[in-house]
């Protein structure tokens, strides 16, 4: 049999055409999540309107479960505790949600934002931030315990004056302020080096904490120059920013002296790693804390981009007082019971 000879194109062919299915699977995905949606919501809908003119209890809505399981087997969601989430969802919605972001969620991160936030402005706003960075339901549940609204750019920065604009929207957005490092298993007085070991080690927990976009490139990065031996903390590549990160941590308060150091790495990087296509390298000083008008004086004097924030260390809890707090789940059961019966 003779040896088939493969056009000079076939690869680039295959390629795009993998890249055409895999696109299109997603998009399927979508819709089939989004009419899931709204189909939770109008039965949410047809619900709420029946409890407001006729006696509606919860037996009735077990019945209503058993009745939909048997009619359609082969569909999960259709239990007695998921019709409650789905009543929830009508009433936590009072529009149509076909234009809403929470249509594209999954059901799951539906109810974690539901379940875990009133005030509809705030939900919104991790709704957006949940579709955006594609955030699993523990990685929502974890940014909503840790309050990122009140952090995401909060830091102190100088990048008004030291980017372009449409950068240093961007670059603002991507700080935090305070940086909450709670799967370390460190105390308050752990050291600057300690502190980078555990980022280290929990690397994965750590590039959550500083959010989409963060691509690794080393600790203890060596730079030589004018023929001496300096070491960053930690360095990576922003891949939306398209520039490089420096970040320095300080087991201290914020220093003047810390930007001045930092002014030094950012110019040695821009000169030895820095491409023509690449933006201005970008400093982020992580500190144990700091004085909010020491630092925005200190950095009004770099004409170089750097942020200030700080990190906090929550130790963890002696396994012999774990087993006295409800789980998270547990926590969350009796959240989700709460918020439905005041809905009733």
């Amino acid at each position: 049999m003779a040896k088939l000879i493969l056009p000079e194109d076939y690869e680039t062919l295959l390629t795009d055409l993998k890249t055409q299915v895999r696109t299109a699977r997603v998009r399927a995905s979508l819709q089939a999540n989004s009419e899931l949606m709204k189909l939770y919501w109008t039965i949410g809908k047809r619900i709420l309107e029946r409890q407001a003119t006729a006696q509606w209890g919860d037996k009735l809505l077990e019945r209503l479960a058993n009745d939909l399981r048997q009619e359609f087997p082969d569909m999960k969601g259709f239990s007695s505790r998921n019709l409650k989430y789905i009543r929830f969802f009508a009433q936590t919605y009072p529009d149509p949600i076909g234009q809403r972001v929470v249509a594209q969620l999954p059901w799951g991160q539906n109810i974690v934002l539901m379940t875990k936030l009133k005030d509809p402005a705030t939900r919104d706003w991790y709704a957006q931030a949940c579709f955006k960075n594609g955030w699993s339901r523990p990685i929502l549940e974890m940014q909503i315990e840790t309050k990122l609204h009140q952090r995401q750019g909060q830091a102190i920065t100088n990048f008004a004056q030291t980017l372009p604009p449409s950068q240093s929207d961007l670059a603002v957005q991507i700080l935090k302020d305070p940086y909450i490092f709670d799967f370390l298993s460190l105390g308050n007085e752990a050291l600057e080096r300690e502190v980078e070991r555990g980022l280290l080690a929990h690397l994965k927990d750590f590039m959550l904490k500083l959010g989409v976009g963060f691509a690794f490139l080393g600790n203890q990065y060596h730079l030589e120059v004018g023929g001496e031996d300096f070491f960053i903390d930690l360095l990576f590549y922003h891949v939306k920013l398209h520039c490089y990160v420096v970040i320095e941590l300080k087991a201290r308060d914020f220093r003047p002296s810390d930007a001045g150091q930092m002014s030094f790495y950012l110019s040695a990087v821009d000169g030895i790693l820095r491409q023509p296509e690449d933006k201005p390298t970008i400093g982020m000083l992580l500190c144990k804390s700091k004085n909010k008008v020491i630092a925005e004086y200190a950095l009004q004097g770099i004409n170089l981009p750097l942020g200030v924030s700080e990190y906090q260390l929550v130790e963890a809890l002696p396994k012999n007082l774990e087993a006295n707090f409800p789980t998270v789940e547990q926590l969350e059961a009796e959240l989700a019971k709460l918020e439905v019966n005041d809905g009733q």
